[in-house]
């Protein structure tokens, strides 16, 4: 009798998550059918692709079947501990990645031979897709809080700064590529991040302009808001061409402006052009967060003798400013990609590197210019995005205290 009152007692077994399954399934064939490294004599020479079983022989292929079962294992019975657990090896296998590598370039590439490089194979490339999906499973289905998320990412980073450090991955061709050109490097990094943060500032402020000038204004909105979403129909490549005869017009005919460096192509028609593609989320979310704060509270503060300039800068703003940081993430996000396609126009920036490898087909180049766009936008996305949820936060304490 006993058995059976515990049976019926027992909490309800958790139900397997199919997504750590199907991906956890995908990283066994990545590791097990794709090369994960080449070794490339130098830069012109096709490398040798090594699988796993090249590299590290029965040892290593019986080593990782046994942590992917421990995970498919684990993924079958998903409960809090157990996902908790994946977690730390998904970010175990994360943090030892570089190692890994660096392991790898000391086993195959003979110091002696300066021009000799490893590639990262399509499955290296795949198995970190694939390893990154996972651990933003598992985040998700832990919800976590902020704190614990950023320390995961510090420990990753850490690890990733240490193998860069120690010199173990010098002989990556992405850093054979980035030695090579590291003071140009530099110098776009430096022109790429000061053009979106004037992007970003000037969109700042002509969406805070145009949000209270249709809130005083009220015409204003329908003709605002379709003249940006036009704007932003606008293929990137369609307005830098129309700007480039007005804009080698007006440098011709106003010379101070030719001073400027205000030319047909260069920084002047991509910074026009981002700052248009920029206004319409900016001016939006701003417009929206300004004008759904609740009236009874603006009325409370009027009622205790605020002025309308108090009111607005000490209720309503603060108020709207969640979701005004969203739009101004969306707007930084979405400039850091832009930016790249405006080296086309001879713009500069890390969008350099990335035309310059496709037309030698040198897929590292690219690399070079592609992978600090995508990790300057994740940090981007994920500091703006954790301000936002601290000032939620924020208010909703102040909400329950009041």
């Amino acid at each position: 009798m006993s058995d059976v009152s515990d049976v019926a007692g027992a909490p309800p077994a958790a139900a397997p998550n199919p997504v750590l399954l199907v991906l956890t399934a995908l990283a066994a064939a990545v590791m097990l059918g794709l090369p994960l490294v080449s070794v490339q004599p130098n830069r012109i020479m096709p490398g040798e692709g090594l699988t796993l079983w090249a590299l590290g022989g029965p040892l290593a292929l019986a080593g990782v079947l046994i942590l992917l079962a421990a995970l498919a294992w684990l993924g079958l019975r998903p409960t809090r501990r157990a996902l908790a657990t994946a977690l730390a090896l998904v970010g175990l296998c994360l943090a030892l990645l570089p190692w890994g590598l660096v392991a790898v370039a000391a086993e195959h590439i003979d110091p002696d031979m300066a021009s000799a490089r490893i590639g990262l194979g399509a499955g290296l490339w795949a198995l970190l897709f694939v390893l990154l999906l996972a651990l933003l499973e598992l985040l998700n289905r832990l919800t976590l809080a902020p704190l614990p998320r950023w320390g995961l990412t510090l420990v990753l980073a850490l690890s990733l700064f240490a193998a860069l450090a120690s010199g173990g991955l010098d002989s990556l061709a992405l850093m054979r590529e980035y030695h090579g050109r590291s003071a140009a490097f530099h110098a776009a990094l430096r022109y790429h991040l000061l053009l979106v943060a004037a992007v970003v500032g000037i969109s700042l402020l002509l969406a805070a302009a145009l949000a209270l000038a249709m809130r005083r204004w009220a015409g204003l909105r329908r003709g605002t808001f379709s003249v940006l979403s036009v704007l932003q129909t606008i293929p990137s490549l369609a307005l830098f061409g129309l700007l480039l005869a007005p804009l080698a017009y007006l440098a011709a005919r106003f010379t101070w402006l030719g001073d400027l460096g205000v030319r047909g192509i260069g920084w002047a028609p991509a910074f026009i052009a981002l700052v248009a593609y920029s206004l319409l989320p900016m001016t939006r979310n701003a417009y929206v967060a300004l004008d759904e704060v609740a009236a009874d509270v603006t009325d409370a503060a009027r009622g205790m003798g605020m002025s309308p300039a108090q009111v607005f800068w000490q209720v309503r703003l603060p108020l709207a400013l969640p979701v005004m940081l969203e739009g101004i993430r969306i707007t930084a996000v979405q400039a850091i990609g832009l930016a790249a396609v405006a080296a086309l126009i001879g713009a500069g920036g890390l969008g350099t590197f990335i035309f310059q490898g496709l037309g030698q087909a040198a897929m590292d180049l690219v690399l070079l210019g592609a992978l600090p766009i995508i990790l300057i936008a994740l940090l981007v996305d994920g500091a703006f995005s954790a301000l936002a949820e601290q000032l939620r936060r924020a208010q909703g304490r102040g909400v329950a205290h009041g």
